[in-house]
């Protein structure tokens, strides 16, 4: 079979394996510490905001640390802004003089990304800004057609760039878009996107494209919330740790999320067989906060116990009712196999699993020795007895539920 025929889902086998991946958002915006929209926010004219090239030279950058960290975390790929919206590359680019390359920093951070990720064992994915604040035809593309079709063209060259120059990618992950004034259904023909993803395809017959190009392509991506997609289709849910607004470094941002929330938010989108890509947003110099990287550590010593209930789940194979697996919390499966995730522990030492249809023939306490009693009631109620009182994982305790002979969904 020709590679680039390859159906859908054989290309989608490694991210619904994968589950859990982590975005980074880097780039001169990391300087003022306010944001990646930094620019358009507080209209930064462009070359005042170009001269934040002439600072950017990160000497404390080592993608090594990153994707060990990463790593550590049980997170399956990476994504890296390799362009965000005010059309800085952090990657060398014959079409374009604002890049890492040839300003401070004289360094291909790109290039040094996929190297330290494809050592770490991890996929590698490229995030894209189509739009690019610094031409006049963006913000005025029927005014100012020549500038608008040098955006267009920069984008297709810089596209190219990135699929033929750094071996083989797995995720194009792009962004930006929209165009002020411009329909949604036009969107496409305005970017070229059904050349350019051609292009893309015949470059890396495998790669998987995300939604944000006016065509549907390979991936939905809701943002700051978990919504699955119609039953077959991937998607992930990408996320901040903090506030909505801060994906690229925030210097003074409180409202970070849990370990607690962010695991189970993770838990939620496999639950509905979709990914969770939560973001980092390091700080100018290349190293990362305290408190991302502590958060990155509880999600993976969680998965490290836990990791058999996400990694290539499924969906729970019976009744869910609107708060989930009755009051307990989530539930995902592999084979035969059924993982019950309780959020919301019980405190009798047993919990009821309303609505299973079927003989189970074993329980356990997964992470653990614990062999756990099972016991069938009336109106279609499983009880899994013999449990701890206290919770045993202050983030989701799981406990797993093996299907009897002959009955699996």
């Amino acid at each position: 079979m020709n590679e680039i025929t390859m159906p859908y889902e054989e290309r989608m086998k490694w991210f619904h394996e994968a589950r859990f991946g982590v975005f980074i958002h880097w780039g001169l915006y990391s300087l003022l510490g306010r944001g990646e929209w930094v620019m358009k926010e507080e209209h930064i004219p462009a070359g005042e905001y170009a001269a934040l090239a002439d600072q950017f030279s990160p000497d404390k950058f080592n993608a090594d640390e990153w994707m060990e960290l990463i790593r550590r975390a049980g997170a399956r790929y990476i994504v890296l802004t390799t362009r965000h919206h005010e059309g800085f590359c952090l990657f060398d680019s014959k079409v374009s003089d604002f890049t890492s390359v040839k300003t401070a920093a004289r360094r291909d951070f790109v290039a040094d990304y996929v190297d330290a990720a494809r050592r770490a064992g991890l996929k590698v994915g490229f995030y894209y800004s189509w739009l690019d604040w610094r031409f006049p035809g963006y913000w005025d593309y029927r005014g100012d057609p020549d500038s608008a079709n040098a955006m267009v063209e920069q984008a297709r060259g810089q596209i190219e760039e990135l699929m033929t120059n750094y071996g083989k990618i797995d995720v194009l992950w792009y962004d930006g878009h929209w165009v002020p004034g411009l329909p949604e259904e036009e969107v496409a023909d305005f970017w070229h996107a059904r050349e350019v993803n051609a292009m893309v395809r015949s470059c890396q017959p495998h790669i998987l494209i995300n939604n944000r190009c006016g065509l549907k392509e390979d991936l939905d991506t809701p943002e700051q919330h978990v919504t699955e997609s119609t039953p077959g289709r991937g998607w992930e849910a990408c996320m901040t740790m903090g506030d909505a607004c801060a994906w690229g470094y925030v210097e003074n941002n409180p409202n970070l999320k849990t370990v607690t929330q962010l695991i189970q938010y993770l838990v939620t989108a496999a639950s509905q067989e979709g990914n969770f890509l939560l973001n980092i947003g390091p700080r100018p110099d290349g190293t990362l906060r305290e408190e991302e990287s502590e958060r990155l550590e509880g999600i993976g010593g969680w998965l490290a116990k836990n990791g058999e209930s996400i990694y290539g789940s499924g969906r729970y194979p019976f009744e869910l009712g609107p708060f989930g697996v009755g009051m307990l919390g989530k539930g995902t499966s592999r084979g035969d196999n059924v993982y019950i995730h309780v959020f919301r522990w019980p405190t009798q030492g047993e919990a009821c699993i309303p609505g299973i249809t079927c003989k189970i023939a074993s329980a356990r306490l997964l992470g653990t020795d614990l062999q756990l009693y099972i016991g069938e009631d009336s109106n279609g109620r499983t009880f899994v007895r013999g449990l701890p009182i206290a919770p045993p994982d202050r983030h989701d305790s799981v406990i797993e539920l093996v299907l009897g002979e002959g009955t699996r969904r």
